[in-house]
């Protein structure tokens, strides 16, 4: 009898062992884009910018980020990913010298436009492509895990160390320095993952190549009904961070002047609620390893977003401002969240042959929650308040809870059964 080898700790800990310099080039990425996250409107507000102008501003870098998080999966199909990582640190860089080599200095708002705005197509172009590097390497037994890691890499960067980036260099070096240190980490990261990961599946095609380039377009929107439970996984994405877009909208507003937060206590507990986060991502990872993805994604997601929310709402109502209180319903609102995590494990899953459009749908449902957040907010606030739209978004994770159950594999990867039963034994060819 032969022992296998022993496994290293990279691979214990669920990370494909030839893409760990790519996570840690990730997270130095995602620390460098996150940078700015804190206090660029602020920074070009004292540039003489009006509101407005920020806001339009802004709102054009959503944009283009939607577009490129959806495309990155498509691309991701046609040239494969790492090309595609490739074209989002250049695009990244080229803009971000654009904005502060000219469209600041000369206070240009056209270019700060170009600069900034088209800027927003490089951070989903590097990230995602990852994810759907991550999705053609790991072995489906931990493809959860893989998945849990890459989200605690991306929003540890973005904006949690980022921001904390930026609070320690502003004081010492000033605003405008801090941006160049963005530059700095954002291409120290990419430069890593791109030269140190040596992997063959980044420069590979995935299955299914021999589309065209339209028709492989094409079909990251038709998959959402070519293969309908792929449509599910992305209406689900959308419910998962669409309370967290709205609450963004109205909750400063309520915990300060309704519970009587003071700002800085506000903020300390965001601060909280992400913190937890970033490790949940990690946790619900593994937990969807075993404990099966879709259930997962049922339960401490669409379950746990349901009560969480209602909590966060109705705690600091009945406590008024009792920071120890929010605190902690804070945190288990921002744990909840994760639950979703194991939907990037679960949805290129169902359709393997075609993971790129996969993705890129379930990318497509993340860029669409960043405005059905804050639209259930303007369509109801008036009329429900605030209370209304908080049962809005638990209702929203309560039909997220029923959908997960249509997204049952046949033989329900990731979970320990499936593990211990091993490969599933070769199909007999179909009679001529």
């Amino acid at each position: 009898m032969t022992n296998s080898p022993p496994r290293s700790p990279i691979t214990r800990l669920g990370i494909p062992p030839t893409l760990a310099w790519g996570y840690l080039g990730l997270l130095l990425f995602m620390i460098g884009d996150g940078v700015e996250s804190g206090y660029l409107s602020p920074y070009l507000l004292d540039q003489h910018l009006s509101e407005s102008r920020v806001a339009l501003l802004f709102t054009v870098y959503g944009i283009a980020a939607g577009i490129a998080a959806w495309l990155s999966g498509v691309l991701s199909d046609l040239w494969g990913p790492r090309r595609v990582m490739w074209a989002g640190l250049g695009i990244w860089g080229v803009f971000q010298l654009l904005f502060l080599t000219v469209a600041i200095p000369l206070g240009s708002y056209p270019l700060m436009m170009c600069g900034y705005g088209l800027r927003g197509l490089g951070y989903p172009l590097f990230a995602y492509g990852f994810l759907v590097w991550i999705a053609g390497v790991a072995p489906r037994a931990r493809l959860g895990t893989a998945m849990g890691w890459f989200w605690f890499a991306f929003t540890g960067g973005l904006p949690t160390l980022g921001s904390l980036v930026a609070s320690g260099l502003i004081p010492h070096i000033g605003a405008y320095a801090t941006l160049w240190a963005a530059l700095v980490l954002v291409a120290a990261g990419g430069l890593i993952a791109l030269l140190l990961v040596r992997d063959d599946h980044g420069g590979r095609r995935p299955r299914g190549d021999g589309e065209g380039p339209v028709a492989t377009l094409v079909g990251s929107v038709t998959i959402l009904w070519r293969n309908p439970r792929v449509g599910v996984g992305s209406v689900v994405r959308v419910i998962n961070t669409a309370s967290q877009f709205g609450f963004f909208v109205i909750l400063p507003i309520h915990f300060t002047r309704t519970v009587g937060f003071t700002l800085t206590q506000w903020l300390h507990l965001l601060s909280a609620m992400f913190a937890t986060n970033i490790f949940a991502n990690l946790l619900f990872g593994v937990v969807g390893d075993r404990f099966g993805w879709r259930r997962t994604i049922a339960w401490f997601g669409g379950a746990g977003c349901t009560l969480s929310t209602l909590l966060l709402f109705y705690v600091p109502h009945a406590a008024g401002a009792n920071f120890s209180l929010a605190l902690l319903v804070a945190a288990f609102y921002g744990a909840t969240l994760a639950g979703y995590v194991p939907l990037s494990a679960l949805v290129p899953t169902l359709e393997p042959r075609h993971q790129g459009q996969a993705l890129a749908a379930l990318n497509l449902g993340a860029g669409a929650s960043t405005f059905v957040g804050p639209a259930v907010v303007a369509l109801f606030v008036g009329p429900l308040g605030v209370e209304g739209v908080v049962w809005i978004f638990a209702g929203m994770y309560a039909v997220s809870w029923a959908l997960a159950h249509f997204l049952k594999l046949p033989d329900e990867p990731g979970t320990a059964d499936t593990a211990r039963r091993g490969p599933e034994p070769a199909a007999a060819p179909a009679p001529a």
